[in-house]
């Protein structure tokens, strides 16, 4: 089979919202998993605490020190406080707006790069639009796809340069809202803690914590995470696929990801009861349980692309103050 050439179109809506009034429907209990999670403020910060202390204790040290812990331990530290701004993103943490921003921002604070609230603002239109190419910065540029396709070499290369294809993105998404008080509040909260680090640790601090973060969603079996979610790896007809590997453990379970679409008002540590609340339909998916697998196939694999991802024109009846809570609208209808 061919590397495929063009994005799959389809005219078809999203799943997940179809799947939401059926579990719900099915299930009227999965109400009883739509809390919030303040225990994950305490694991941010944990982190957080974590990342600054191995700064501190590699600032002496040569550079390649900072990029080997960075890429063995770092890595890790730094998804997972990913994930604890992907909670805040969809006020999973507290009962406020406020509130989660906050933990956002302060778990923003070791990717150096103040991120947290623009990746809320385009993260909720990647629920609402999933596969509009205008709306939904997950989806490659038309370009990216073409330039990388389906070559090894190519592949790893846009691996690690993520983040910045990741940024180049957001462009072409202006409907969504990309400056407000938030966002201002993240750039100037990260440059005060970024100056922190180079006046009391100094730079070397600072390159272990910005390579942690560069290999946490880059070239690194955690970047699979990217393939994972709604990449056509397993089946050319299946949109999101779930991860279930030990892996979850640490990050979150952020490999549930067909029930994180299905349920987002759900937080982290519910969505395995989901699963386990709703098995028939989530059982005849196809999953991904290895992400180390998933890593090398994607790399190796020609049959994979970049262009491997379904793309649809219609929006649908959703407009641009959607806040992605299907499942909480319904329950509460």
């Amino acid at each position: 089979m061919a590397a495929p050439s063009s994005f799959t179109v389809t005219t078809a809506s999203e799943p997940h919202r179809v799947r939401t009034r059926q579990i719900i429907r099915a299930h009227p209990e999965v109400k009883q998993l739509m809390t919030r999670t303040p225990a994950t403020f305490w694991i941010g910060l944990g982190c957080v605490l974590a990342q600054v202390g191995l700064a501190t204790a590699l600032r002496h040290q040569a550079w390649y020190w900072s990029a080997l812990v960075a890429y063995v331990v770092g890595a890790f530290f730094s998804h997972t406080l990913f994930v604890v701004i992907h909670e805040a993103a969809h006020n999973l943490i507290f009962r406020t707006l406020r509130a989660n921003v906050g933990v956002g921002i302060l778990a923003n604070f070791p990717s150096i790069f103040p991120t947290a609230i623009s990746f809320k603002n385009f993260h909720i239109k990647h629920h609402v639009f999933q596969g509009v190419h205008e709306l939904d910065a997950d989806l490659p540029d038309w370009y990216e796809a073409k330039l990388i396709q389906n070559y090894s070499l190519g592949k790893a290369v846009w691996l690690f340069f993520f983040p910045v294809f990741q940024l180049i993105r957001t462009l072409r998404c202006r409907e969504v809202v990309t400056i407000d008080r938030y966002v201002v509040a993240n750039i100037v909260a990260q440059l005060a803690f970024d100056a922190a680090v180079v006046y009391f640790l100094g730079w070397t601090a600072l390159l272990y914590l910005f390579l942690s973060f560069w290999f946490s969603v880059g070239l690194h079996p955690l970047g699979a995470r990217w393939i994972q979610e709604h990449y056509l790896t397993l089946s050319p007809e299946q949109e999101t696929y779930s991860y279930y590997g030990r892996l979850n453990g640490v990050n979150l379970n952020v490999g549930f990801h067909n029930e994180h679409h299905d349920m987002p008002s759900i937080p982290w540590n519910n969505l395995p009861k989901l699963k386990a609340v709703a098995p028939e339909f989530y059982e005849p998916l196809l999953a991904h349980t290895s992400y180390t697998r998933l890593f090398l196939q994607f790399l190796f694999d020609q049959e994979i692309s970049l262009y491997s991802r379904i793309t649809r024109r219609e929006r649908g009846t959703a407009t641009l103050r959607d806040q992605s809570v299907p499942d909480r609208e319904l329950v509460n209808s």
